[in-house]
């Protein structure tokens, strides 16, 4: 046990857990979802409504923070949670996806990587200590190293060539953050990323190594991006039997909400996905009786509730009939509202498999919740 997280109780038949992060003040209960808020707000939602939700963390993106509104900005008002009024947990991830993703506009060395704003064009340059130092000044509560990550399908040298130069990079990472001292005035926790895509002796010597210099919890990068979902689960099952039990797991950048509880199953506390946000941008709802298209001429005359297993969750009881009229005629209420709903079933999600985990139940619930997935897409 640290002072960082506490691990409440492992489910009797599955790996799955339910625990604590304390941040600064905050209190975080795992498994834990966080919407993604890539430049300092989660798209369509006021921070109330996240609070009325229940969320206490958020996912905020080191590269699109550094480029706009820029490090001056975000000092001047001593660092992102008072820039953006957000009083709970943030998590910022290092920017390194986003790099890696611009393919032809970026250059990698040993040093780090050069690459040009999608925004102007301009040059820029991330090595592992500038990243520490561009989060110290965000100022948030849990901060991710530089990694380099692998699309799929990559052949075993290409793995272990990339896999080295994280573990190089995390050494030089967790050295200057140690060493580089904040001006925030609070406690920042560094997490490992795991990489070595589906080839688990990779992952293995990878693990081991972020195990030597020691974090306060660790990742599992390299994942959906495009692999079977089985490898994603085997590697992802892999990886938490080497894992220690101390501390927190999260598998970056997952998923659906089957996804979502078949990981948390395999030992997973932590999530991250644009899934519910973007989906609901297009129309795309996630419900406690499956999905929905809203803008499918069934619902015009509905007088159901968009999420009738959710009305005691939730303040905002719309008819499917009235938020598809919305969305027919492109009010903006009608992207409010989706993403409310599904940023309120993914919550509901993750909390009840905590409660089903604490009254060891999680696995016979986890399967009548995908089973109903399942049957049910409209």
């Amino acid at each position: 046990m640290n002072d960082f997280y506490i691990l409440e109780k492992e489910d009797s038949e599955s790996k799955a857990r339910a625990g604590r992060l304390f941040l600064n003040g905050t209190e975080v209960l795992t498994p834990v979802f966080m919407p993604v808020g890539t430049q300092g707000t989660v798209k369509a939602m006021l921070h109330r409504s996240l609070t009325e939700l229940g969320y206490k963390l958020i996912l905020c993106n080191t590269y699109h923070l550094y480029l706009r509104p820029g490090l001056e900005v975000i000092k001047h008002f001593d660092g992102l949670h008072n820039f953006i009024s957000w009083r709970n947990g943030i998590l910022t991830d290092s920017g390194g996806y986003q790099v890696f993703s611009l393919q032809e506009m970026r250059k990698l060395t040993e040093e780090g990587v050069e690459f040009r704003s999608h925004i102007d064009g301009s040059s820029h340059f991330f090595t592992p200590e500038f990243v520490i130092e561009i989060q110290k000044v965000l100022g948030s509560d849990i901060l991710m190293l530089l990694d380099e990550c692998t699309s799929f399908p990559v052949d075993f040298p290409t793995a272990k060539k990339s896999m080295e130069l994280t573990l190089r990079w995390a050494g030089r990472g967790k050295k200057h953050f140690e060493e580089f001292k904040s001006t925030i005035g609070k406690t920042q926790y560094l997490f490992g990323i795991v990489q070595g895509s589906i080839y688990k002796e990779l992952r293995k010597i990878c693990l081991s190594e972020l195990l030597n210099i020691g974090f306060d919890g660790y990742a599992i990068g390299g994942l959906a991006v495009g692999e079977p979902e089985e490898l994603m689960y085997q590697t992802t099952d892999f990886c938490t039997d080497h894992l220690p039990k101390d501390r927190p797991r999260y598998l970056m950048g997952v998923g659906t909400p089957e996804n979502i509880l078949n990981c948390i199953e395999l030992g997973i506390d932590m999530f991250d996905c644009v899934l519910p946000t973007r989906n609901a941008r297009n129309g795309q709802l996630f419900t406690t009786r499956g999905k929905i298209n809203i803008r499918n001429a069934k619902y015009k005359f509905s007088k159901e509730l968009i999420d009738e297993g959710l009305r005691n969750y939730v303040s905002q009881n719309f008819t499917l009939g009235y938020l598809r009229h919305l969305f027919l005629s492109q009010e903006i209420l009608a992207i409010e509202l989706a993403t409310f709903q599904n940023l309120a079933f993914y919550n509901w999600l993750v909390t009840t498999a905590r409660e089903k985990i604490l009254e060891g139940k999680f696995r016979q619930w986890k399967n009548c919740v995908i089973l109903n997935f399942k049957n049910n897409n409209n």
